[in-house]
């Protein structure tokens, strides 16, 4: 098995995406009006009451949190990637 380094662009490019497809998928979940029900049943299983109620589908609002996601994800696994860095065992 081949090694590979850890770099920090990588981590980002990795993070970033992961987390804007998981808030593009609640998109669409929003989109395709199932998102309440989920919303609803997901908080019931943690024993709580949902004080939430989601807002119609808004594609620029949407838009935004995907990218923002995406932009903050980046940044954390960039830091991780180089904490990694700074601490693994050379």
């Amino acid at each position: 098995m081949r090694k590979v380094k850890l770099t920090e662009h990588h981590a980002g490019l990795a993070l970033g995406t992961l987390v804007a497809l998981a808030h593009a998928v609640w998109a669409t979940m929003v989109f395709l009006g199932v998102a309440q029900p989920y919303l609803d049943w997901m908080l019931m299983l943690h024993s709580l009451n949902n004080p939430f109620q989601v807002l119609p589908f808004d594609l620029v609002r949407s838009l935004i949190l995907v990218g923002a996601t995406f932009v903050i994800g980046y940044i954390v696994g960039w830091v991780f990637a180089n904490i990694w860095g700074r601490t693994a065992k050379k």
